[in-house]
């Protein structure tokens, strides 16, 4: 296993939509523990193929392991299948974005399927924090980052102060 690169924010790659994985190769399966280990490594919560320059529809998340309660996920081909009414503000930030914290709206609580490193289907109900972080995820897979979640004058606020 190895910690990559993390790619920053202007980075073009960051704006790409990625393709979905055909199969779980090695390849992949190699991505996704050096993903979990940079991801780690940065130290973050969650980790999209693009932020390290692979355009696969792939993300990694452990929303509990800065608490003691590890629950490492790999996603491959991730999906909301349901996304709820209520939505609440709160700040996030971005591994591509080092040292950037925004308000961003989102869902409290979503259904995800996608398709783990042993080839099986998962579904799961995500609330909190877990569902903000999923859905952050989801948005890179897309070529979606925070700043394109908020106003004109708050992200050119936010940019301005950010140093790639």
């Amino acid at each position: 296993m190895s910690v990559l690169e993390i790619r920053r924010w202007p980075d073009p790659v960051l704006r790409e939509t990625c393709v979905p994985v055909a199969a779980v190769s090695p390849e992949i399966e190699t991505l996704a523990r050096d993903m979990l280990e940079t991801m780690y490594a940065a130290p973050g919560r969650g980790l999209a193929a693009p932020q390290v320059g692979h355009l696969h529809r792939m993300f990694v998340m452990d929303v509990g392991w800065k608490e003691g309660k590890p629950d490492p996920l790999v996603c491959i081909n991730p999906m909301l299948t349901e996304v709820g009414e209520e939505s609440a503000v709160g700040p996030e930030g971005c591994l591509s974005i080092p040292g950037v914290s925004a308000d961003v709206r989102r869902a409290t609580e979503v259904q995800m399927v996608w398709t783990g490193l042993n080839g099986a289907r998962y579904v799961q109900r995500f609330t909190g924090f877990a569902a903000v972080c999923a859905q952050h995820e989801l948005d890179h897979l897309d070529g979606v980052v925070t700043f394109d979640h908020l106003d004109a004058d708050t992200r050119a606020a936010l940019e301005a102060e950010f140093v790639a």
